[in-house]
C-alpha cells in the first residue's frame, strides 16, 4: 500500500475478527518497528510480541477493553533511559520520543499489511511490569492489539474530526 494511502486509511480499530494473523505479516510489522529512526540511532526501545496463550491471558487483566480481549497478538512498546540520547542544552532524555516513533511505525505497518490496531495508552503499566518482569526496566508507552478488522469494523465518529491546518501548522 502506498504511504499516503496508509496514512489516510488507518483508523483506531476496535472490532476484530478471529482470523489468525500470519507470521509473514507480523514479521513485516516488526521490521518496520526495527527500522524506525531514533535519536542518534541509540535504539533504547523494546517491542514485546505477546502471542502465547499465557501472555495473552495475562495482558487481558491490564486494560478494560472488551474489544481487545481476544486478539491473537498484542505488541507492547517501551523505552529505557539507559543509553538513550540526552539533549545537552536541557538534559532532556529522548527515550519516550524514540519509543513513540517506533510505536508509530508499528501502527502504520499494521495498516499497510491489511490488519487493524489501535494505540492503547490506557492500561496499567505497573501491573504489566509485574506480569512480565522482562519489561520492568522500561517505560511502557503503548499496547497494540493486532488482528484482522471485523467485517463491520468502522472508525469512531471522532476519527474524522481534525483541527484546521491553521491551528496546527505555523509557517515562520
Amino acid at each position: 500500500m502506498e504511504f499516503f494511502d496508509v496514512v489516510k486509511s488507518r483508523y483506531s480499530c476496535r472490532k476484530f475478527s478471529d482470523k489468525k494473523v500470519e507470521d509473514e505479516k507480523l514479521d513485516k510489522i516488526l521490521a518496520a518497528g526495527i527500522q524506525a529512526p531514533t535519536a542518534k540511532n541509540a535504539q533504547p526501545v523494546k517491542i514485546w510480541v505477546l502471542k502465547s496463550p499465557d501472555a495473552l491471558e495475562k495482558i487481558k487483566s491490564v486494560h478494560p477493553f472488551e474489544w481487545a480481549k481476544n486478539v491473537p497478538v498484542v505488541l507492547a512498546v517501551g523505552g529505557t533511559t539507559e543509553g538513550a540520547f540526552v539533549r545537552p542544552s536541557d538534559n532532556r532524555n529522548f527515550e519516550d520520543v524514540d519509543a513513540g516513533i517506533v510505536a508509530t511505525h508499528l501502527m502504520l505497518a499494521v495498516e499497510a499489511v491489511g490488519l487493524g490496531t489501535t494505540w492503547v495508552g490506557f492500561f496499567d503499566a505497573p501491573k504489566t511490569k509485574e506480569l512480565f518482569p522482562e519489561m520492568k526496566d522500561y517505560d511502557l508507552i503503548a499496547l497494540f492489539p493486532v488482528a484482522y478488522p471485523a467485517d463491520d469494523a468502522q472508525p469512531s465518529d471522532r476519527h474524522a474530526l481534525r483541527k484546521d491546518k491553521s491551528e496546527i501548522v505555523k509557517f515562520l
